[in-house]
């Protein structure tokens, strides 16, 4: 996506910090809405439709996490979560309920503007619903469950399969192990996380050119996995 064309929410409680949000998107070529705190992000979110927000945790009338959740019950653009908060189980928290990405603050103006970049960009692609997928030498046709590597046809069992339907379908966007495992294997599933490392581990075996370097499918250390397709 253009960022001519993109307009972004950014939220957060500290005026030093929209101000530097501000110049910064604005600098990239954002069009940008400021709002302090989750009521103004609701009532901008619900009245206007944005590309992407960029979303605080540390709200002075409601948790970030619950402003995530009700704009993510109706909106499916990227949300990225820049936050304070460093716990694994505050990342898994956010991601779980429906962010793209996490950032950490104080966060590197660059680092943000490429994960901006990649959730615009992915979020586009996924709107313009391509059945076929072609990534560095792998190809994926989703609607007749064929996968090729070096033009060769890679067998996949259908677990296999629906993973990488699932990481697919969300390109860019970090996945948690519990995540994971409710989509492809079911809430009985919560917790296993040894069946994501399995079944990740088979589909490197397959399909990336090292498995132990991979570039498909990438580890988000404690958390969960990230299907990286960019060249």
């Amino acid at each position: 996506m253009n960022p001519l064309s993109a307009e972004l929410l950014v939220v957060d409680d500290e005026v030093q910090m929209r101000r530097l949000l501000r110049a910064t998107l604005e600098s990239a070529g954002y069009h940008i809405t400021l709002a302090e705190n989750a009521a103004s992000a609701l009532q901008n979110a619900e009245t206007h439709r944005y590309d992407a927000i960029v979303l605080d945790l540390g709200l002075p009338d409601a948790d970030g996490i619950e402003v995530l959740k009700k704009i993510r019950a109706w909106a499916e653009y990227p949300i990225i979560i820049l936050s304070v908060r460093s716990s694994e189980e505050d990342i898994v928290t956010a991601l779980d309920a429906g962010a793209n990405d996490y950032l950490l603050k104080p966060f590197r103006t660059g680092e943000l503007l490429a994960r901006l970049r990649t959730a615009l960009r992915h979020a586009q692609a996924t709107s313009s619903a391509s059945t076929v997928v072609k990534v560095h030498d792998v190809f994926i046709d989703v609607d007749n469950r064929v996968v090729k590597k070096h033009g060769v046809v890679v067998k996949l069992t259908p677990t296999e399969f629906a993973l990488l339907n699932l990481f697919i379908k969300n390109a860019g966007k970090v996945l948690t192990h519990n995540y994971i495992l409710q989509q492809v294997w079911g809430p009985k599933y919560e917790g296993e996380s040894q069946y994501t490392r399995v079944y990740v581990g088979q589909l490197r075996k397959k399909l990336e050119d090292n498995p132990d370097s991979p570039k498909l499918f990438a580890t988000e250390s404690g958390i969960g996995y990230r299907f990286v397709p960019d060249e």
